[in-house]
């Protein structure tokens, strides 16, 4: 199964957290931000839906 991981091909990472920013264009740095930025957003509406989902589950149990 691990030599079926290795055939297929890989996404290509759009940022790494901490890599050099010296070589990229303004363009390029700002693409980065809105994708950081958009990221940013899906997680905190995660965190929100998960907290909304514990206090559910915190209300029912308590009762």
């Amino acid at each position: 199964m691990a030599a079926e991981d290795e055939d297929r091909p890989r996404k290509k990472v759009a940022h790494e957290i901490g890599q050099d920013l010296a070589l990229l264009s303004i363009e390029e740095l700002n693409d980065r931000i809105q994708l950081l930025a958009g990221e940013i957003e899906r997680l905190r509406a995660a965190a929100a839906s998960k907290a909304a989902s514990r206090s559910a589950a915190d209300k029912f149990f308590k009762s």
